[in-house]
């Protein structure tokens, strides 16, 4: 049935596409007016196809009126698809069989691109990997070509929050097509009160998660701790050789997924299968969360430029390569937002090193931002006295939570080390890392880092953050002896203006943003109150030891 949407857009709800195996899969069409084929545009989604991510995108109608066929399907086990839902597990063959049957499509004149953000960027890259004929190019936003590091784990730590909440989203329509009335009730009991999920422990037995009637595929991402054969059949990691078309990645400074996106831009610039991908990957980082993009990140107003029509982008980047129109050609490899100065930038690519180097100083005392803790460029000749303070996982350091950081900073349980204030603009672009020499009691331990930009009245606006886990970054760790933690924050852009300074917090914990170490040989999955337990850590600062911050300065020079 055809439904009229004005401006001769017509909507055909309910086409259905059968697949290979028998499943059928189902998509709603819109065409433009006038006489076809057009160029087809198709998005993949697991929310629902009448939805279409309009949280961020414009609907569909816009994109038909601007000449194409849209296309959006349920992926297999979702709205009215048919077939079991795994996460990512069939979106690579279903996806390209899809294409196959859009290429008789008699809309469609040959030419396809694919577009969405966050599950349905991973669609895009799945697809993509298999090659699929008529596939032209595709802009996955805030997606991953490594879900291990990009989506669920950092540097050896569950993104705790995220994953369970965004599991328990997905486990709710489960439980719905398969009539379990009880396992919805407790899914839709968590859901009404999402913020204290995280808290339960050992969350790996969370009721809502653990009924043997639902799929398992929360569970599976909670015990694959480690990067190996389990995510790379989920992914396109392995397989970044297979893809061969143009990608326009779209990434959010504070997005969940900013890592995993700025990483899928260089893996596919350095890995893609030809040297027409390589050279055809965009990357466009704005200051944005998940959802919505716009000029606002917590209570801060960004200004005029951060609310970007990326509509618009999409649309030249489209008409670009499905219609020959060339308007994509003189656009920059790097687009980005920098914070602080709230305007837009280019680059010619993304830098690889963090070349200016800030080391930590104090005299002993660098707990909380009422400490003695310093940043600067002179390297440490005498023996400063280490830093020392507690982790205890049942009262752990908080993730950023909102935007300005200075109430957290008044804890003991974390170190601040500050600059002077800068006497001119410094410009950072790339990723931060540091390296710490420190110690701890601990059988198994995480250091944290976090960034941040302290205003002249104070406010301590966040910037990034990393985290490292004892099991995942050191072969031979000792408790009690110095070892070297070195590892990178996410990335960021940022400008600091005379008159602001630079901090950097050390902690061993961010919760819920990260899943609590116990301290113990027990599992963090399986660590309760009964399980946890409190330990010391000692970070040095000295000739021999000296804990530096490397920086990805572009601008600028730190005193």
């Amino acid at each position: 049935m055809m439904l009229d949407c004005g401006n001769g857009i017509r909507l055909e709800r309910g086409r259905r596409c059968t697949l290979s195996d028998g499943v059928v899969l189902v998509s709603d069409h819109y065409y433009p007016a006038g006489p076809g084929p057009w160029p087809t545009l198709l998005m993949r989604q697991p929310y629902g196809r009448d939805i279409a991510s309009t949280v961020v995108y414009a609907h569909p109608v816009w994109f038909a009126r601007h000449g194409y066929h849209v296309v959006i399907q349920d992926v297999r086990g979702r709205g009215d698809s048919e077939g079991d839902f795994y996460p990512f597990r069939h979106e690579g063959q279903d996806g390209a069989e899809t294409i196959a049957w859009l290429e008789t499509h008699p809309a469609t004149n040959g030419r396809l691109g694919m577009y969405g953000f966050s599950y349905q960027g991973c669609t895009q890259l799945l697809a993509a990997a298999e090659n699929p004929p008529g596939l032209c190019c595709i802009a996955p936003h805030m997606a991953a070509t490594d879900l291990y590091h990009g989506w669920f784990y950092h540097q050896g730590a569950l993104r705790l929050a995220s994953t369970l909440g965004w599991g328990l989203q997905m486990l709710r329509e489960d439980a719905r097509r398969r009539g379990l009335y009880a396992a919805s009730e407790r899914l839709e009991t968590a859901w009404r009160n999402l913020p204290a999920q995280a808290g339960l422990a050992p969350y790996a037995e969370h009721p809502a998660i653990t009924d043997p009637a639902l799929p398992t595929y929360v569970r599976d991402w909670i015990a694959h701790r480690s990067p190996g054969a389990y995510w790379s059949a989920l992914d396109v990691s392995t397989r970044l050789d297979q893809i061969l078309v143009p990608a326009l990645h779209i990434s959010g400074w504070y997005d969940l997924y900013l890592e995993g996106t700025i990483a899928a831009y260089n893996a596919l610039r350095r890995g893609a299968g030809s040297a027409f991908a390589q050279e055809h990957q965009y990357l466009l980082a704005g200051p944005w969360v998940h959802i919505p993009w716009g000029d606002r990140a917590g209570d801060r107003q960004l200004g005029p430029a951060a609310n970007l029509n990326t509509d618009e982008v999409l649309l030249r980047w489209f008409n670009h390569w499905l219609k020959d129109s060339g308007e994509f050609a003189g656009e920059p490899r790097v687009r980005h937002f920098a914070m602080g100065e709230n305007d837009w930038h280019t680059a010619s690519d993304w830098p690889s090193e963090a070349p200016a180097t800030l080391y930590l100083h104090s005299q002993g005392q660098a707990n909380s931002r009422r400490g003695d803790g310093t940043l600067s460029a002179e390297k440490p000749v005498d023996e400063e006295p280490r830093d020392v303070f507690v982790y205890d996982p049942e009262v752990p350091v908080a993730s950023p939570s909102g935007w300005d950081q200075s109430a957290m900073e008044l804890g003991n349980n974390l170190l601040v080390y500050t600059t002077a204030a800068v006497t001119a603009p410094i410009r950072l672009l790339g990723q931060p890392r540091v390296m710490l020499h420190a110690a701890t009691t601990a059988a198994h331990a995480d250091f944290t880092a976090k960034l941040v930009r302290v205003m002249k009245d104070g406010r301590a606006d966040f910037l990034c953050m990393g985290i490292a886990r004892s099991s995942w970054l050191l072969a031979e760790y000792a408790a009690g002896e110095l070892m070297t933690w070195d590892f990178t924050l996410e990335p960021l852009s940022v400008v600091l203006a005379p008159g602001e300074r630079l901090r950097l917090e050390i902690a061993s914990g961010a919760f819920p943003l990260y899943d609590r170490n116990p301290s113990t040989g027990v599992a963090p999955q399986d660590a309760g109150p009964w399980t946890w337990g409190r330990s010391t850590q000692q970070v040095a600062h000295t000739a021999e030891h000296p804990s530096a911050l490397h920086l990805p300065v572009q601008e600028g020079v730190f005193a």
